[in-house]
């Protein structure tokens, strides 16, 4: 039965996991929208002062409060593709405790 505990362990971590990342996927958009609405206005911004359309996006990007919202997207980025990836491992072990589970218990030995 030591199985069985370690399948509902699993499970619980999953459904954690799954409700966590409803956060981190708000995080992460709302990182991904700040970044992009700061340089859409310093890129208006450089426009307006006559900065040569060839080099705008790369004097935005270097903006220090851009290039820090766009560290934060990365790293909000980062966090949900790895949480995405620990809900992924969590459904394949769930997956091979449940066959384990079907060939030890499922035989009706």
């Amino acid at each position: 039965m030591d199985i069985y505990l370690e399948l509902q362990k699993k499970q619980e971590q999953l459904n954690t996991s799954i409700k966590s990342l409803r956060n981190t996927s708000l995080e992460y958009a709302e990182a991904y929208k700040l970044y992009r609405v700061a340089l859409a206005k310093e890129l208006v911004r450089l426009k307006e002062q006559g900065t040569p359309a060839t080099l705008t996006y790369d004097i935005a990007r270097g903006n220090e409060n851009i290039a820090q919202l766009k560290f934060n997207e990365i790293t909000t980025e980062a966090i949900y593709k790895a949480n995405m990836e620990s809900i992924n491992v969590l459904k394949l072990e769930i997956k091979i405790l449940d066959n384990q589970i079907t060939r030890e218990y499922g035989r009706g030995e």
